[in-house]
């Protein structure tokens, strides 16, 4: 009996839930249409950036330098959400913890290591 009590209640708070979701979708669709805001005007979907008009194409081709330093940017920037478990738990994972972060942040040096060989992050310039 205590069961059903609970399940009706339950079901009770997901019916009040979602019924106060739909009614604040409604009313966001009523005050949109009483304030006309969904009527297309002149320059409404015009693409600009931080207020300025666009000037050029915005499909202009980069060069893949720019790509080269996100994708270095991303590997040598998650290395962060490796490293900050073992940070936390340093002390119950011990040596063999402290092993596994060297051999990690080695690897990591010598992927390092190989970007500067290759000079991935230098300009044409230089």
């Amino acid at each position: 009996m205590n069961s059903s009590v609970e399940l009706f209640g339950a079901a009770v708070y997901i019916a009040l839930a979602v019924g106060l979701a739909v009614a604040m979708l409604a009313l966001v669709r009523i005050v949109t249409w009483w304030l006309g805001t969904g009527i297309p005007k002149r320059g409404k979907y015009d693409t600009y950036e931080c207020g300025v008009p666009q000037l050029g194409s915005s499909r202009q081709r980069l060069p893949i330098k720019f790509y080269v330093v996100a994708l270095l940017f991303v590997l040598f920037d998650i290395e962060i959400a490796f490293l900050l478990p073992y940070a936390v738990a340093y002390k119950r994972l011990g040596m063999e913890g402290l092993g596994a972060v060297l051999v990690f942040v080695g690897v990591l040096g010598l992927g390092l290591l190989y970007v500067l060989k290759r000079r991935a992050l230098e300009t044409k310039d230089e």
